[in-house]
């Protein structure tokens, strides 16, 4: 009985990890970081072939096969998880703002800010773009909340960035 549980459990427990690996590999390869994403394959691949192996070798039994397919839906879910935690990279904001001066308070914060005019329908707009890493959005968009909670906000991420003006560390400031 508990060498059947612990068999579940352990193909359940390996799928998760291994799609959690996945999710944070595509990450990587998206984001251009080939040779982490190849170290991750390479864990990625051992845990997926254990597991199909021990799934395979138990077809009769329906229960490895649900297992599995509940590791691989949670281990999809977990991954992005880990990777929100994570937020590894840049981001780019554009804040096409309705207040004068909100891109001088954002560089106050330590933010590289590029201000550019804007016409909309109704009138000059100030249009800001500010590169960042991910680690740092949740508090540029609390700023623009609470400084101009009608501002419109686009959020891009960033695959590669060179030159300009980055935030070292919310730290140093």
């Amino acid at each position: 009985m508990w060498s059947l549980i612990g068999g579940y459990l352990f193909i359940f427990l390996a799928r998760v990890v291994d799609m959690s690996l996945t999710t944070m590999r595509t990450l990587m390869l998206v984001r251009g970081k080939g040779l982490i994403a190849a170290s991750i394959g390479f864990f990625e691949v051992i845990i997926y072939i254990t597991a199909l192996n021990k799934v395979v070798s138990g077809l009769s039994n329906p229960v490895n096969l649900l297992a599995y397919a509940l590791g691989f839906a949670t281990g999809n879910y977990m991954g992005t998880l880990i990777e929100e935690k994570l937020a590894i990279g840049l981001t780019t904001v554009q804040i096409i703002s309705h207040k004068n001066g909100i891109g001088d308070k954002i560089r106050d914060m330590g933010f590289g800010v590029t201000s550019l005019e804007g016409k909309g329908r109704e009138g000059i707009k100030e249009v800001l773009i500010v590169s960042l890493p991910r680690k740092e959005l949740d508090n540029l968009l609390a700023f623009i909340d609470k400084n101009d909670s009608h501002a419109f906000i686009t959020i891009m991420d960033t695959r590669a960035s060179k030159g300009g003006y980055f935030k070292q560390t919310v730290k140093s400031k």
